[in-house]
């Protein structure tokens, strides 16, 4: 009896449904043993279709392959995987006291009981415990694609091989009387190869072209400066958003901004940057860097070199203070593992240095958080990761291109990031910029010219 128990009690492990099979409710255990092979026929599928076709089945967990009158139910594929999981821990758990009464414990021996017991009540665990973190991974996964990503929303094709997304950052934290967008940029992801190239563009660009639309109707010559408290100062494309929402009706403005996921601001501050850059801006990601640190501490931190020593704090109180009676603290010269705040101030610091030296140093960050984004750190900490996700990121981008991204990211693992910064050291003059410059160098960075072959001899 005591060699039957400990056999009972494996097999319930190996092949949930055996022991009942073998010695119990037959029923019971042709439930348990369809029920495992089905998982495990889950299990091979899903491991064959991240190995060889990783976007196909991304698309089918997220719902992306549902036409697009079926877009709210787009999240019922992981809603079913959830629910079966949980089912499956459930059914473990009944096996598994099912077992116990089958080996009869009162018969084995006196030594083995306590060992066959604990047992079959570590396994449980071991496997019960499996099955439910990865349901609460479903989950975790369902809610966050909902709570980041628009349901519905047009997927617009790449422009000239191109997908270009919008990126800002914006600090909506105590001490700032509104939230202007401080971190403008525009990520440039080749829909063949995932190779990426990142524009900054300066905060306080003056005179800029806005591309077609009610934008442009309003400032046909370029965006004129303004000298109002509560409209923003001068003319720079940070003010947009304030202008459009606040002195404006945005609403008005851009209508179809909210339904489509994004806002009037933002659609603003798009065809302001497709018409300095000269390409079509479809999508935009927004970063509130109030909540900042906490994705990077769910990355557990970013490698940076970093160039200058740096002062964190508000900067000072009146004209000519020292930088050290008011720094509250500084960020060393060298290399740095920096945690979520250090990279916030990495990010933020500017009373020592200029505008075009932070930019320099958010688009050093953007890559290293990059960098960061490997399947394993996503796979250890996928918790913290989507949880600091949903509270800090928005964006327009629908959830049926999530899974073809995701690919590209993996692809631009491959290739170095590319950068453009609209600076005087990359020979923009910051006053007048020559916007036709700007338009030919973005256009050489992501279609460089085919070298001729030299004539042989």
């Amino acid at each position: 009896m005591t060699k039957r128990g400990w056999w009972l009690v494996l097999l319930n492990f190996v092949m949930p449904g055996s022991a009942q099979a073998l010695a119990g409710n037959h029923r019971l255990g042709r439930l348990g043993l369809g029920s495992t092979l089905l998982l495990w026929t889950l299990v091979v599928v899903t491991i064959l279709f991240a190995l060889l076709a990783p976007t196909a089945g991304l698309s089918i967990i997220t719902g992306a392959w549902l036409p697009e009158w079926l877009s709210l139910v787009r999240q019922l594929p992981l809603l079913i995987a959830q629910g079966l999981l949980v089912a499956y821990a459930v059914l473990w758990s009944v096996l598994t006291v099912d077992t116990l009464r089958l080996v009869r414990l009162v018969k084995t021996g006196p030594a083995a009981r306590f060992g066959i017991a604990s047992l079959a009540v570590v396994l449980l665990v071991v496997a019960g415990g499996t099955a439910a973190y990865a349901a609460n991974v479903a989950g975790t996964t369902r809610a966050t694609l909902g709570a980041i990503f628009g349901v519905s929303g047009p997927s617009v094709p790449p422009s000239e091989g191109y997908y270009n997304i919008l990126l800002l950052g914006a600090d909506s934290g105590e001490g700032r009387d509104s939230m202007r967008f401080d971190s403008i940029s525009v990520v440039s992801v080749n829909a063949t190869t995932g190779a990426t190239t990142i524009t900054g563009i300066p905060r306080d660009m003056p005179n800029f072209p806005f591309a077609a639309g009610p934008m442009q109707d309003r400032y046909p010559n370029g965006h004129e400066g303004h000298a109002d408290p509560d409209c923003g100062w001068g003319s720079g494309i940070n003010q947009l958003r304030t202008e459009v929402e606040v002195c404006q009706d945005g609403s008005a403005v851009y209508p179809d901004a909210v339904a489509n996921g994004s806002a009037p601001g933002i659609e603003a501050t798009k065809d302001a940057a497709e018409g300095i850059l000269g390409i079509e801006i479809p999508y935009y990601v927004f970063i509130d860097m109030h909540g900042f640190a906490s994705l990077i501490d769910a990355l557990g931190g970013v490698d940076i070199n970093v160039a200058e020593r740096l002062p964190k704090g508000g900067g000072p109180v009146y004209s000519g203070q020292p930088v050290d009676e008011w720094a509250t603290g500084w960020i060393e010269a060298g290399p740095q593992h920096m945690d979520g705040d250090t990279a916030q101030w990495y990010a933020r610091s500017r009373y020592t240095t200029s505008d075009f030296d932070r930019m320099e140093r958010q688009r050093v960050l953007q890559q290293a958080m990059l960098a960061q984004f490997t399947p394993q750190t996503v796979l250890t900490r996928f918790q913290e990761i989507a949880a600091a996700g949903t509270d800090i990121v928005e964006t327009d981008l629908p959830q049926s291109l999530v899974p073809f991204l995701a690919e590209l990211a993996l692809k631009a693992r491959e290739h170095p990031v590319t950068t453009i910064e609209l600076t005087p050291e990359g020979g923009i003059d910051e006053y007048n910029p020559d916007y036709t410059y700007i338009q030919e160098l973005v256009r050489t960075a992501l279609h460089p010219p085919t070298p001729t072959p030299s004539p042989e001899g």
